[in-house]
């Protein structure tokens, strides 16, 4: 009996020991008023970062919006169906916006680092707001008065500002910064505005983390980015790598080589330059079309290469070809010419030397891997068929891909008006100048062949059908005079 009222009285106590902080719980004011903690959510699918940068009074600003259920890991308290409570969550939001936003962003003045920036200000905020259309707006938005408590504002529909601050020497300096922010989403986009001390606002887009931007470069770190930029591309770029193949399997000689690439060089740099200055069509269908063009292109050469015709006038298809491909590399760069600032030329330049570097990088693994090849393992002959037929069928599937692509788009006739008929005429310019440069490179080419011997691709193959073709020919000929020899004696 006693055993029983021991062990009954350690329950006792043990249910006393729990019973006050229930019961403090359950009189909260936060529970009364029906006040729930969302656990720590999922990483949202597609975030979009609006930033504005100024460097002023002393210090660089950065003013930001993001998505608040980008900050994770984080209990945000919401009431009835799931709204905000602005004055509690308000007490968390400086903290998280160090965590996620300040803490993944580096800055520069000049080459010298910056310390972290801190968290000036944050607030709650409506995604209808327009504040973020202007920096002085969006600055003076965050410092108001924060949002009534009582707000119905659903937690996935609700917007973070942050006004974040480092010290800097001058405001007339040339900033750099490093924002790690793709981890706020699956798919973060950011919007960044840099106002300039002239009052100019300079406008960056791009997706995940960028590395780092210079606002506002100086011409030689703006060649060295795109130069840097037009190696990587090539060298991405399997679709053109496979199109250089093709043009350069039947070449086995120095000068043939030389003339195929000059001329696809000086093709695909018309047509890019062409593009980044406004003379491509804005039309959606008009990338798909290029990518399909240059699925097409590397079948042509590689069925050429199967078929084994003639090598004379191969840099003509190159040159036609590469017209194609620049309209290819130009989608990329007018993308990235926002990192350029204010040096389009030189950054268009220093683009097109990056592309040359890197086919010549290219070159340098497969001339001579090609020789060692066709010397080794296979004949020529075999060893052109071979290789060219499995870049056609990979080409193949490339070209019925992207022609299902093509043909899911909804063409439309132009209208005929002021706009229709300055393009025609730029596009008139742009057949001008490409028929000045293949009247230009044939003048060379035809020269440089009365110099140098032949520069029309046939290389050793096509010395030896020439050469096997000169012995059939006399053969015939020995045949048919001695048959007149025989007659005549008869």
């Amino acid at each position: 009996m006693n055993g029983h009222k021991s062990l009954v009285l350690v329950l006792l106590a043990v249910l006393a020991a729990l019973a006050p902080p229930v019961a403090a719980a359950a009189t909260t004011p936060a529970a009364s008023a029906g006040v729930a903690r969302v656990p720590p959510h999922d990483i949202p699918a597609d975030v979009v970062v609006r930033t504005f940068v100024k460097a002023e009074d002393g210090s660089l600003w950065l003013v930001l919006r993001v998505p608040l259920t980008s900050m994770r890991d984080v209990n945000f308290p919401v009431r009835g169906p799931g709204y905000v409570e602005i004055e509690e969550a308000s007490e968390l939001i400086a903290d998280q916006a160090k965590i996620w936003i300040a803490d993944y962003v580096t800055l520069f003045e000049e080459s010298t680092r910056l310390p972290t920036p801190t968290v000036v200000a944050a607030r709650i905020s409506l995604p209808s707001d327009p504040s973020f259309a202007a920096y002085d707006r969006a600055l003076a938005h965050i410092r108001a008065p924060p949002l009534a408590p009582d707000t119905d504002l659903v937690l996935e529909q609700a917007m973070l500002d942050v006004i974040l601050r480092t010290p800097i020497e001058s405001a007339e300096a040339r900033f750099s910064i490093d924002p790690a922010w793709a981890h706020l989403g699956l798919r973060t986009t950011t919007v960044l505005r840099f106002i300039t001390p002239a009052g100019a606002e300079r406008v960056f887009q791009y997706t995940g983390n960028p590395g780092r931007v210079r606002l506002d470069p100086r011409w030689h770190q703006a060649f060295l980015r795109f130069v840097a930029l037009g190696f990587a591309h090539i060298l991405d770029g399997i679709d053109h790598l496979l199109f250089l193949l093709c043009l350069v399997i039947p070449i086995r000689r120095f000068w043939p080589l030389v003339s195929v690439v000059t001329a696809f060089t000086a093709a695909h740099s018309i047509t890019l330059g062409a593009s980044v200055l406004g003379l491509a069509p804005n039309a959606l269908w008009f990338p798909p079309l290029i990518e399909m063009l240059i699925a097409a292109s590397i079948v042509f050469m590689a069925l050429e290469n199967i078929v084994g015709k003639t090598l004379r006038r191969r840099w003509v298809w190159a040159f036609g070809f590469g017209l194609v491909h620049g309209f290819g590399f130009s989608f990329l760069l007018r993308e990235s010419l926002q990192f350029a600032g204010t040096h389009l030329y030189t950054s268009l330049l220093a683009f097109n030397v990056g592309v040359e570097f890197g086919q010549l990088f290219a070159l340098l693994f497969m001339v001579p891997g090609l020789a060692l090849l066709f010397k080794k393992v296979m004949t020529p002959r075999i060893g052109a068929i071979l290789l060219s037929a499995l870049v056609a069928h990979t080409a193949w599937h490339w070209m019925t891909e992207r022609w299902g692509v093509l043909t899911a788009y909804d063409f439309q006739a132009p209208a005929y008006d002021a706009a229709f008929w300055a393009l025609a005429l730029r596009w008139v310019l742009l057949a001008l100048i490409v028929g000045a440069a293949v009247w230009g490179l044939g003048a060379l080419y035809r020269q440089l062949s009365a110099r140098l011997g032949d520069l029309n691709g046939e290389g050793a193959e096509g010395k030896e059908r020439e050469q096997a073709s000169r012995v059939h020919q006399q053969q015939a000929d020995s045949g048919e005079n001695e048959q007149k020899n025989a007659r005549s004696q008869e």
